[in-house]
């Protein structure tokens, strides 16, 4: 796979982050629970995919109606892992692909 973007983030269990990207304004909560790691993503001020399980290499948004420019997914740079917070940003990277989904 090859993305056009990496998005920063911290190794925290919980971390709310905004970025903007073609043209949108994208925002992240991303929470660690006891059952993995899991994503809000809102687009333009508005929630649009609510507590997706976070997975190694698995897109977040997957269909095109919710209006996103692309699709997110997180990629283990040492193995095929799902990520885990205290790993993020070195381990696990979360990566955007314009297009995706579109």
């Amino acid at each position: 796979m090859s993305f056009a973007y990496t998005i920063p983030l911290n190794a925290v269990a919980f971390q709310k982050l905004q970025t903007p990207l073609s043209g949108q304004t994208i925002r992240f909560d991303i929470q660690q629970r006891s059952t993995g790691l899991y994503a809000n993503i809102w687009l333009n001020g508005t929630m649009k995919v609510a507590g997706v399980l976070c997975q190694d290499r698995t897109w977040l948004v997957r269909e095109a109606y919710f209006g996103f420019p692309g699709d997110f997914t997180f990629v283990d740079t040492q193995g095929t892992s799902d990520p885990e917070y205290s790993a993020l940003g070195t381990r696990y990277l979360l990566v955007y692909q314009e297009g995706q989904n579109v």
